[in-house]
């Protein structure tokens, strides 16, 4: 208990792309919508900037505790894209800064595809394959983390929305040039979206953004799959990838898989695929319905951490714990 008798609550946080999404939990439960901003967090020198993430966390942490009455925080677990590579300055700076102006004593600071995991698996063993601009695979036997793919889509991010637009655009100027392999249905598509091909590298080169670009042609590409030989290859192409991605992290045959990501919202032209390759890479897997997203995941790892129960393993760059008891 807390002083005046308030409950403590636990704070899950979403760090990505689109901004932050914070959201409260008291008794293992959430409690309201999270709140959201719109503006993803800064990168520097050191990595993720832990001042700029606190700019935004701290406000929204203090409205959600007072909209509910909550006296205190006893733990937080924070979701990060690009933790495992640039999470330098976080593990430096976020337990002492947030132990100051929250009084959290329990932080972990996990990769965004921790998150997903926990979400969607919660503390059972097994492979998840998180899908949306980018594909990361992420698995545990509750030991030890093995990740495949997430490498950024000039390396990896095989299968994932970048990858699918990228190819379904390459199909598009192979018919427009008139070479094997392109897909008239995919030009059509592709003029009708960003204009005429041959300007197509002047809006799509200089931009910063070129994943998420890239990312919104996927869509077309499922929307022509059906009746299109060429778009449906593409997906088949995407599916194998993330099919072998998943069978690489995945502990045992027999471990639980699930999906999680937007990307399977662009439903059975990808996950049929999808289910056909995974029964030929993990034949023997139990594929099961993720549970909730990386923002369920962080919750769960709050009040699995207040409560002394987290067994998901610890590691500086995938899920990064720090205690400090009263």
């Amino acid at each position: 208990m807390t002083p005046g008798g308030a409950l403590p609550g636990v704070l899950a946080v979403d760090s990505g792309g689109s901004g932050l999404r914070v959201l409260l939990g008291v008794r293992g439960e959430s409690v309201g919508a999270p709140l959201t901003s719109k503006e993803p967090v800064r990168t520097g020198p050191r990595g993720i900037d832990a001042g700029h993430l606190l700019e935004q966390l701290l406000p929204m942490a203090r409205q959600l505790l007072a909209e509910a009455g909550i006296g205190g925080v006893s733990a937080v677990a924070l979701g990060a894209a690009g933790l495992a590579t640039l999470g330098e300055e976080l593990r430096a700076e976020l337990p002492s800064a947030l132990k100051r102006e929250l009084g959290v004593r329990r932080l972990a600071l996990a990769a965004d595809a921790v998150t997903a995991y926990t979400g969607a698996l919660g503390q059972r063993a097994g492979a998840v394959v998180a899908a949306g601009t980018g594909i990361i695979a992420v698995g545990t036997d509750l030991t030890s983390w093995r990740r495949a793919d997430g490498w950024g889509h000039l390396l990896g991010d095989c299968g994932g929305g970048a990858w699918i637009g990228r190819a379904g655009l390459e199909a598009a100027i192979r018919a427009f040039d008139g070479r094997p392999g392109g897909s008239a249905a995919l030009l059509a598509r592709a003029e009708e979206m960003f204009g005429p091909i041959p300007e197509l590298p002047g809006l799509l080169y200089p931009r910063t953004d070129r994943p998420a670009v890239l990312a919104s042609f996927a869509p077309e590409v499922a929307a022509c799959a059906d009746g299109d030989p060429v778009a449906a290859d593409v997906l088949r192409g995407a599916a194998r990838h993330m099919a072998e991605s998943a069978a690489a992290v995945c502990p045992v045959q027999d471990a639980h898989v699930a999906l999680t990501g937007g990307l399977f919202k662009m439903g059975h032209p990808l996950l049929v695929p999808l289910h056909e390759e995974l029964a030929k890479c993990l034949p023997h897997a139990r594929r099961v319905p993720a549970a909730g997203d990386p923002l369920d995941g962080a919750l769960r790892i709050a009040v699995d951490l207040a409560d002394g129960r987290l067994a998901l393993p610890r590691d500086e760059r995938m899920l990064y714990v720090v205690t400090e008891e009263p």
